[in-house]
């Protein structure tokens, strides 16, 4: 995902993926969105809904679209996070703007009470939408629980679980179990490392998640969905070099 590489303007994120041999890529639209430079105060927030309903934003993803396919890193999916506060033609605008990117999956770090409202955007538009969890268990609105993805799961076929298995991990939930009951539902998976009981992410392997566990649960079952790179730790060198590292040690578990 793009958001990996959230310290580097969008061209040297494109530019950084081709160079490490990503397989796919995710884009974030807050990495669009904050190359805009509107700005975060009352005004910048409008300005900004606005650009999403232009068609300067249409225009702009196709743009994008083809510097991904001249630097030969194919695109999979858009993060699009909708928010309680989003309008009815901001929800649907994220699987507009899919389309014109090229990609037939939306992603989002969304609440549970706004998916009834994106469902009927995801069925007409015939695009998944997977709900990315974090560990935040105290609040019933956020994905973190088991029983919240199920929710959003009962609510349309549309909708798909994008499963951050680091965090499902540190909020008490065992994501192997849980990635074998529900692969069927699962647009993609999430990978980073983090203590358990809520500790802190860490470099890859240095932690409790069971990523290796995961990884190799994929390649026996052959399935379809991908798993994505989120580097988020702190890591020592810049995201290059870190997300080189998470990229090294998922191709070390995988030649087994």
């Amino acid at each position: 995902m793009t958001y990996s590489f959230r310290d580097m303007p969008l061209d040297r994120a494109i530019e950084a993926q081709a160079r490490l041999g990503i397989g796919f890529a995710e884009l974030d639209h807050g990495h669009v969105e904050r190359e805009l430079k509107l700005g975060r105060d009352a005004a910048g927030r409008r300005k900004l809904r606005a650009w999403r309903l232009s068609p300067a934003a249409e225009a702009e993803y196709k743009a994008i679209r083809e510097k991904f396919r001249r630097a030969g890193v194919p695109l999979w999916g858009l993060i699009y996070t909708v928010r309680d506060d989003f309008t009815e033609p901001e929800i649907e605008r994220g699987f507009e703007l899919a389309r014109a990117l090229g990609v037939g999956v939306v992603t989002g770090s969304s609440t549970v009470s706004v998916i009834p409202r994106v469902a009927p955007f995801a069925e007409k538009h015939r695009m998944p939408y997977g709900v990315h969890g974090h560990s935040n268990v105290t609040d019933p609105n956020e994905f973190a629980t088991p029983e919240s993805f199920a929710k959003a799961l009962a609510v349309s076929p549309w909708i798909r679980a994008n499963l951050d298995v680091g965090h499902f991990f540190a909020a008490g939930y065992d994501p192997v179990q849980w990635i074998r009951q529900n692969h069927t539902r699962i647009s993609n998976i999430d990978l980073c490392d983090r203590k358990k009981n809520q500790g802190p992410q860490v470099p890859w392997g240095e932690g409790d998640t069971p990523l290796r566990d995961v990884l190799l649960l994929m390649k026996r079952e052959g399935y379809s969905f991908p798993a994505t790179i989120q580097y988020e730790y702190k890591g020592e060198a810049d995201s290059l070099t870190e997300v080189k590292r998470c990229f090294d040690y998922c191709k070390r578990v995988l030649a087994v």
